[in-house]
Parts: C-alpha cells; sequence; structure tokens
C-alpha cells in the first residue's frame, strides 16, 4: 500500500502555525476539564466508600495521566506533525495499527468524547430550561446487538437534541479557523478555571463550609475489601481517567503550532500539572462539604455542594459546567479532525477529508464528518455508555503508544530529540503495565455490571465489547482502501 503523503503545490491553501504556548496549555486545560469532574465523584463515592480512598484514586489517575503526557511528549518532540499519534503508531506499528487508531478516533474515541461532554452541557442546561421528551413508550425503546446489548437511541431525546444543536454550532465555529477556535478556547479555559477556584474558596472559607473530619469517616454501609476493593478502585479509576482524558489532542495538530518541538511537550507538561491540582483541590473540597454517604447519592456533586454554600449555587454551578462543557467540546471538536484529514492524505480515508479550504484554511470536510457522526453516537445510549466505552478503547491505544517509545528509540536511536522524558524507562513502563492491569478490571467490571443488568430484567451493554466492536469494523474499510489503492498503482 502506498501511504506516501499527495503532493501539493506552492499554491495549494495549507495548515498555518498559529498558537503559541499560552493556547497550547489552554488547549490541554480546556480539552481536559469537561465534564468529568462535576459528574462523576458522586459516583466513584459509591464505588469505593471512603473519601481517603476517593482522593488517592483522583491522585493515582493523576500521576498515571501525567506519565503518559511526559511519554508521549518525547514522541511530539521528535515527530511535529498534524495527525498527533496516528503519525507516532504509523511510525511504531506500520500502516495497518495507524489506521485502526484512526479508525477508533473516528468511530469512538473522539466523536464519543464530544457526544458525552456536549450530552452533560445539555443536561446542566435543564436548570433553566425544560426540554421536550418523547413518551414512555418511545424512550424505552431499544434494539439488541448480538454479543454487546441493548441500545435505546430515544431515551432523554430532549437533552441529546440539544446537544446535536451545540456540535453544529461549534462544528461551524471551528469550520471558520483555528485561531478563531483557539480563541473561544482561551476565553472558556479562563471563566471555567475561574468558577472552580470561587467553589473551592466557597468550600474552604465561607461558614457555610464542611468539616475536616468527612475527609476522614469511611462510609457506613460500603466497606470493600480484598477483590472487591480492588475492582471498587478500578471502577473508579475508569471514571477519573474520564475526567483526566483529553491530553494528547494538542498533539493532532502540532502543524499549526509555533515552535512544536518546544511548545507542545512544555504546553501538555503545564497543562496536566494545572488540571491535576484542580482535580485533586476540588475533590477536597467536596469531601469536606459532604460526607462521604451523601456523596454516594448525589448525581451531581458539584450542584450539591455549591447548594450546601450558597443558597441557589446549584443554579450557579450549573452555568459553571455549562462554561466548562462548552469549553470543552471545542477543544476536542478542534483539535480531532485533523486525523482523519492526515488520514486522508496518505491515501487510507475518503480523499475528500483531505482537502483545505481555501478561505479558512482548515479541515473543512473532516470537520463535517466528524460533526455528523458525534451526532450519530448521541443516540446509542447514556452519557456513562458514551463514556465507559470511549475510555476503555482510549487506555488500549494509549498503553500501545507509551510502548512504542521503546520501539522508537531502537528504531530512530539518531533522531533528534529536543525532549526527553524525565525517569526513562521506569515512567513509561509503570504507565504500561499500569494500563494492561486497568483495562483487565475493566472488562471484569462490565461483565458482572451486565450480568446483573440483565438477572434484573434491565437493558443493559456491555461497554467494552460495544468499543473494540466499532474499532474492529475499521480493518474491511482498512484492506478496502489498501486494494483500491494497489489497483490505482498498477
Amino acid at each position: 500500500m502506498n501511504d506516501a503523503p499527495r503532493q501539493t503545490s506552492a499554491n495549494s491553501p495549507s495548515l498555518l502555525p498559529t498558537l503559541g504556548l499560552f493556547s497550547t496549555v489552554m488547549l490541554v486545560v480546556g480539552g481536559v476539564i469537561g465534564s468529568g469532574i462535576f459528574r462523576k465523584p458522586g459516583v466513584m463515592a459509591s464505588q469505593l466508600g471512603s473519601p481517603e480512598i476517593l482522593m488517592l484514586v483522583w491522585v493515582l489517575a493523576g500521576v498515571i495521566t501525567l506519565f503518559g503526557a511526559l511519554t508521549n511528549a518525547e514522541i511530539a518532540s521528535m515527530i511535529p506533525e498534524t495527525g498527533g499519534q496516528y503519525v507516532y503508531f504509523e511510525r511504531m506499528y506500520g500502516p495497518f495499527f495507524a489506521f485502526l487508531y484512526g479508525w477508533a478516533v473516528f468511530a469512538v474515541i473522539q466523536t464519543g468524547s464530544i457526544a458525552a461532554v456536549t450530552y452533560v452541557f445539555a443536561e446542566y442546561s435543564t436548570q433553566f430550561v425544560t426540554l421536550p421528551e418523547a413518551s414512555a413508550s418511545v424512550a424505552t425503546w431499544s434494539f439488541h446487538l448480538p454479543f454487546i446489548g441493548d441500545v435505546t437511541p430515544f431515551k432523554e431525546i430532549g437533552t441529546k437534541g440539544l446537544a446535536a444543536t451545540l456540535i453544529i454550532l461549534l462544528t461551524a465555529v471551528n469550520y471558520i479557523g483555528v485561531k478563531f477556535g483557539g480563541i473561544v478556547q482561551n476565553i472558556f479555559t479562563i471563566a471555567k478555571v475561574t468558577a472552580m477556584i470561587l467553589l473551592m474558596w466557597g468550600a474552604f472559607f465561607l461558614p457555610t463550609g464542611g468539616t475536616v473530619a468527612n475527609l476522614t469517616t469511611p462510609s457506613s454501609t460500603i466497606q470493600l475489601s480484598g477483590l472487591a476493593l480492588f475492582a471498587g478502585i478500578a471502577a473508579a479509576l475508569q471514571g477519573a481517567f474520564w475526567a483526566y482524558d483529553g491530553w494528547n489532542k494538542i498533539t493532532y495538530i502540532a502543524g499549526e503550532v509555533k515552535q512544536p518541538q518546544r511548545t507542545i511537550p512544555f504546553g501538555l507538561l503545564w497543562g496536566m500539572l494545572i488540571v491535576t491540582v484542580i482535580y485533586v483541590l476540588m475533590n477536597v473540597a467536596y469531601a469536606y462539604v459532604l460526607p462521604i454517604d451523601e456523596m454516594t447519592k448525589s448525581k451531581l456533586v458539584a450542584a450539591d455542594v455549591a447548594e450546601r454554600i450558597v443558597s441557589g449555587g446549584g443554579r450557579w454551578i450549573a452555568v459553571a459546567v455549562m462554561i466548562s462543557t462548552f469549553g470543552a467540546a471545542n477543544a476536542i471538536i478542534l483539535a480531532s479532525a485533523r486525523v482523519y484529514f492526515h488520514m486522508a492524505r496518505v491515501n487510507v480515508f475518503p480523499n475528500v477529508l483531505g482537502r483545505v479550504h481555501p478561505r479558512f484554511h482548515t479541515p473543512a470536510a473532516s470537520l463535517v464528518v466528524q460533526g455528523i457522526w458525534s451526532v450519530l453516537l448521541l443516540l446509542s445510549g447514556t452519557f456513562d455508555t458514551l463514556t465507559d466505552t470511549l475510555i476503555f478503547v482510549s487506555w488500549i491505544f494509549y498503553a500501545a503508544g507509551a510502548y512504542g517509545i521503546f520501539i522508537l528509540r531502537r528504531k530512530m536511536p539518531d533522531a533528534p530529540r529536543t525532549y526527553k522524558v524525565p525517569g526513562y524507562p521506569i515512567v513509561p513502563w509503570v504507565f504500561v503495565v499500569f494500563s494492561v492491569i486497568y483495562l483487565g478490571f475493566t472488562v471484569y467490571n462490565d461483565v458482572l455490571v451486565y450480568r446483573a443488568a440483565v438477572a434484573a430484567g434491565e437493558p443493559a451493554m456491555i461497554n467494552s465489547v460495544f468499543g473494540v466492536a466499532l474499532v474492529l469494523v475499521g480493518t474491511p474499510i482498512y484492506f478496502f482502501y489498501r486494494k483500491k489503492t494497489e489497483l490505482g498503482s498498477d
């Protein structure tokens, strides 16, 4: 298969390097801080039953994610090309594995992220408007996918409709230009970080805050030990990793970053340090105000904490979450379309996706197709279905990417490395081994949850299997384009 990029003339439109270090850091922070920190802690508390273990999970997830980002930063400094991890996997494992990654980004990872983040935006909007919903008979209708589970496309259709509208709006914003999209990202990232700082300040310093005793008092009903504790930690990590997810998106737009060999590694490092500190402090604030047993019953912990601190605070935090998810969705949409753009440029996706808009200098066709599929994914299930599916698939490729640093050091020993991962080889090995263990426990938990739901007569889906199935659909597509290219070269 000929994977050489298409040649373009000097007069052909191209992507422009317009993003500096500040915008890069803002893209990392904005792309990571979305809905997870506001929506997942209550579920995680119910999975653990201990505020201390809950804090440990958030710290552990932050450290492991930082190890992955540090490892990825060395690769990004070596290969500062638009397309991000697709290009890295091509150098590490060859075109087939790279294609599967690019297909996974399109089929579930990034489009699923767009759907999930905009889903939460729409959920919180119900604090201010009433969204139309389908009748009970229509909302509960489902169809069964063999070996995967049940899909309920019309459940919460009003929420999904508003989320779809937001996807269309932000796709249009980024269609106009990456610089405009970057400006939108900076504004909303600063706004949501400010809102989170105000919430933490209120929790610790207002007289209506909490007590230190809440930080060490375990649940009176949830007490885990042995294998159940490890399974609970793995389940909680799935929520934490969703909250931390998005750190690698900046590598997708390396071709539009000024001085990418320097800017991308520093953007990843500073961006993830900022996110980790904010997340840990936010969870300390949650646990400081709400006892763990109250957290386990809370779907939206941030709103409950804000309401406890200040009357009407729940609506205020709803605005903060909408700001946060708006900015996160913009960051994902901006970055992800560049992967399909690159794949089209190397002849493994339809040619049209590799075209640059002649006026706006953006991958316009890739943005449009990404938006359409994201809207369709909204119909596949609930927020938790989307996030659990995409996180499982993401971590398969995160593990492969981190292991790839050992391959690149062997295959490209003399390549210039303006940045090297600190603690090599321990840091990447820790990340790889942890990822494999985490994936194993995730499958174990998925099967347990599915069996319990089926026994109760409820619709259910094995999210990890659903994600892998979507990825494997890409296999015949790859060989179709490979055959097409071979016939074209004869």
